[in-house]
């Protein structure tokens, strides 16, 4: 299973701390906790680029040596935070191997997988790396892999249909939370295109690209057109779609 965290420096710190946790509060009342939480709420709101160590410890009101007494640095700290908010995609209790079909549950992992990115867009703004599983990533890829399971496919295959599931949805909230960013510091659609149109066409004079332009006028005048979620939902079904002839 992928993980999407910066290799942490200290492995076998970062697991005891994932699966040993104490909230045994400092000398400062300060628990580890309480550190991720704030770290978390650092990155929702200003992107993984504006959390550091020193970040942390002026929103929890300490220095920033007495984090280090709960948290080595920060890629232990950033593995922390993706375990715990992996934790969250299914904690009201609606679990993918609870729906009628197989590709009824593996919708509910796309969908459930796209509100995760888009309640925590750092999530899709970090490099792969090795896997460092806790309990809240391991309690996810458990509840993820349960509507694949029985259906006919081998253990590997299980996991490189969820890995691509996943991936899927990764990349298409990527780029909505892109697309929500460039939206929010006011530039439309319709304006950026009708702004670069004209400057493309000129650029490009007499080189034409036929098939790309067939397309990409059928994709313009789509009704979902420039809507990630839509072209998520479609290529699923395409994938699950593979799924099902694989199994017959």
């Amino acid at each position: 299973m992928p993980s999407n965290a910066p290799r942490a420096s200290d492995p076998a710190r970062l697991v005891s701390l994932l699966w040993e946790p104490s909230d045994r509060a400092g000398r400062t009342g300060l628990t580890t906790r309480a550190v991720v939480e704030n770290a978390i709420a650092i990155a929702d709101t200003e992107g993984l680029g504006a959390l550091t160590m020193r970040r942390v410890a002026d929103r929890l009101g300490v220095g920033a040596m007495t984090l280090y007494t709960h948290v080595p640095g920060k890629p232990e700290l950033v593995e922390l935070m993706l375990d715990a908010v992996a934790g969250e995609v299914y904690a009201d209790g609606a679990l993918p191997g609870d729906q009628p079909t197989w590709r009824d549950g593996v919708r509910h992992v796309a969908e459930r997988n796209w509100r995760h990115h888009l309640r925590h867009s750092w999530t899709v703004e970090m490099v792969p790396g090795r896997p460092v599983l806790g309990p809240g990533i391991s309690a996810k890829y458990e509840a993820e892999l349960a509507p694949l399971d029985g259906i006919g496919l081998g253990d590997l295959e299980m996991d490189q249909v969820l890995c691509g599931v996943l991936a899927l949805v990764e990349a298409t909230a990527r780029q909505q939370v892109g697309l929500d960013r460039v939206r929010a510091a006011g530039s439309g659609d319709l304006d950026w295109w009708a702004t670069v149109s004209p400057v493309l066409t000129r650029a490009m004079g007499a080189r034409r690209f036929p098939l790309a332009e067939r397309v990409g006028t059928a994709t313009g005048e789509a009704v979902e057109a420039g809507d990630p979620l839509a072209a998520m939902r479609v290529s699923l079904e395409l994938l699950l779609d593979g799924v099902s002839l694989r199994l017959a």
